[in-house]
């Protein structure tokens, strides 16, 4: 979370200044996350936002002590 919030280490939150966690899973292994997330990434944009919609329709930062 410290890397994210802060830009570092190059990656996506780096290259696109994401520094809000808005919506998440939790999932009880490393396959179902990466099935779910590979689910999301096919899905449209819209979609993506009603998700992050139905449940902080604020947008309010989630990470955690925020």
């Amino acid at each position: 979370m410290f890397q994210h919030k802060n830009g570092i280490g190059g990656g996506f939150s780096s290259r696109y200044r994401t520094r809000r966690l808005v919506w998440f899973e939790i999932h009880e292994n490393p396959l179902t996350a990466i099935l779910r997330e590979k689910q999301l990434k096919a899905g449209s944009r819209m979609r993506k936002l009603r998700l992050i919609e139905s449940t902080n329709p604020g947008w309010q930062d989630l990470t955690p002590g925020h």
